[in-house]
């Protein structure tokens, strides 16, 4: 009884540890491979036209048009709450009372905890860790970094996965280098980019996308994308 009471004690203790300390190193480490890579790399276990395309860039060579595209499309409120949307979530809750479709609320620190640290299984126990991981982003990396990593690891389509390797293969160009449209354009392929292509965009893109832009030029802007050491960026 004694042993399973010291066990009990310690599994918590030992997953709090080890999770602070992933998250501290991965404050400064570049995020190199992700449980959803992995999953896709299975997924297309003998598909001979699969390749996983990956390359970190620090946020100083990314295009501030993406930033901006990212937080219009999926986060409006980025630079205002801690983690959780409230107004979102209270949102969908009312949405579904009414029975209506429900809707997403994650924010981009919920998006990125998922992608870096969890698979996109579906169960409480997952919420959980998710909602525990998104906490610690936000206070031991902080907004700028989160956005750093989550334009690194986010699926942007097949074999797609961050800003540098959509902007490569979609539009033949460093993510540095990408206008307003073509980052509203990815922005709006984000929610099932395995379906939607920001080069040949259908009719619910190229809307979608427009109304992204228009967003840009709405939400709040981080202050820290100003210091970025960017080339402006002409708007089309």
């Amino acid at each position: 009884m004694k042993c399973l009471k010291i066990l009990f004690l310690y599994i918590p203790l030992l997953f709090v540890s080890i999770s602070f300390f992933w998250i501290l190193i991965l404050k400064w480490v570049p995020v190199w491979y992700t449980p959803l890579m992995a999953i896709r790399s299975v997924e297309n276990i003998g598909d001979d036209t699969f390749k996983t395309h990956k390359k970190w860039m620090p946020l100083e060579k990314i295009s501030p048009n993406m930033v901006m595209a990212v937080i219009a499309s999926e986060d409006n409120r980025f630079m205002e709450h801690k983690g959780f949307d409230w107004v979102e979530i209270s949102n969908a809750l009312d949405a579904g009372k009414k029975g209506k479709r429900l809707r997403g609320a994650s924010t981009i620190s919920q998006q990125t905890a998922k992608n870096v640290f969890l698979t996109p299984s579906r169960s409480w126990v997952r919420k959980g860790l998710e909602a525990w991981f998104t906490v610690g982003i936000e206070y031991i990396w902080g907004k700028k970094r989160i956005m750093e990593v989550y334009l690194n690891v986010a699926e942007m389509g097949k074999g797609f996965y961050g800003a540098e390797a959509a902007a490569q293969n979609l539009f033949k160009k460093s993510a540095q280098k990408l206008t307003q449209r073509e980052s509203a354009l990815i922005a709006a392929t984000l929610p099932n980019p395995l379906r939607r292509r920001a080069d040949r965009p259908g009719p619910y893109v190229s809307t979608r996308a427009t109304d992204i832009q228009d967003l840009m030029n709405k939400v709040a802007r981080p202050e820290w994308l100003d210091n970025n050491k960017n080339v402006k960026q002409k708007k089309k």
